[in-house]
């Protein structure tokens, strides 16, 4: 895993080269991070001053605030008819745009096949949060949502870091397909490691084996693909061994940088940081450069085999 950097005197020749957008959308659907240390984005000092006020109200914010663009309204905001709410819901909705926009040009091969999910406001402290195990940001997981089944299409994250002072400082560790090489093995970083009985073969052969279905199955609320994606999130979380003795890398993003991640592969974590910005996009996997590297790619080779 790498980070790709790009400059801001670089960005203009890098938009102009449709040889290179190929090479960073490769880079991207590998497991590497494409860091901005100058944001792309521009959000206004009022927009900056207004979101840097407001980290937490009497309770107002739940573990993230969300705008969902196409209701054009957010939650986990309790006062949603307060003018604080409506200012929030711009602010959001401004972001939200302008991110797009961007990706339209840096992300052109990809010819806008994706579906705009969420965006984000994360104005807590993520070090030392009080959030159940399955909902911590700093352990180390794969992104799979509960109620938002994507069917093997990728989950691409943009962050802004909009803290004036501090780094939001992450880590990461093998990527999806490693990992799941060594989960089946029944080792995570050399050791045995004892798999939840709906993980184990032949329960996984059988969840595999629907893996192109586009339908829920009958008997789940999501494909194949994504209750597999949500109990590999889970299992990660919850392996308090494989948390512990991993190999780690350390990223530290600065005041005003962004990053861009496809989540659902790289295995991830905030360790601290406040004062963030998110776009989630739900991009077709058939819009990939490489699909065989991607989760779903990953996941049918090994449904498609006999042991």
């Amino acid at each position: 895993m790498q980070l790709v950097t790009i400059a801001e005197s670089a960005l203009s020749t890098t938009l102009q080269s449709p040889e290179r957008l190929r090479d960073i959308c490769a880079s991207l659907e590998a497991g590497d991070i494409v860091f901005f240390p100058s944001t792309p984005i521009h959000i206004g000092s009022e927009d900056l001053k207004f979101l840097l006020g407001h980290q937490q109200v009497g309770g107002a914010y739940h573990k993230n605030i969300a705008y969902r663009p196409q209701q054009d309204r957010i939650t986990g905001f309790s006062d949603q008819k307060s003018d604080t709410s409506r200012r929030l819901r711009g602010i959001m909705k401004s972001y939200s745009q302008a991110v797009i926009e961007f990706l339209r040009q840096f992300l052109g091969p990809y010819q806008a096949q994706w579906k705009v999910d969420y965006a984000s406001y994360r104005p807590e402290e993520e070090q030392g949060r009080d959030l159940t195990l399955r909902k911590r940001n700093d352990l180390l997981h794969t992104d799979a949502f509960p109620t938002r089944p994507t069917h093997g299409d990728r989950i691409l994250r943009f962050f802004n870091n909009i803290n004036p002072e501090k780094t939001r400082n992450w880590i990461t560790t093998e990527t999806f397909g490693g990992l799941l090489e060594k989960m089946r093995a029944g080792k995570i970083n050399g050791s045995a490691v004892p798999l939840p009985s709906s993980m184990q073969m032949p329960a996984l052969k059988r969840t595999l084996s629907g893996i192109g279905l586009g339908a829920l199955a009958p008997s789940l609320k999501r494909s194949p693909y994504d209750e597999f994606m949500m109990r590999f999130h889970n299992y990660l979380k919850e392996n308090s061994e494989f948390q512990s003795n991993c190999p780690k890398q350390h990223w530290e993003f600065p005041p005003g940088s962004s990053w861009m991640v496809y989540t659902d592969m790289v295995s991830h974590a905030v360790l601290s940081g406040q004062f963030a910005l998110e776009q989630t996009l739900i991009v077709s996997r058939h819009a990939m450069v490489a699909p065989e590297k991607s989760p779903y790619g990953v996941l049918s080779r090994l449904a498609a085999t006999r042991e």
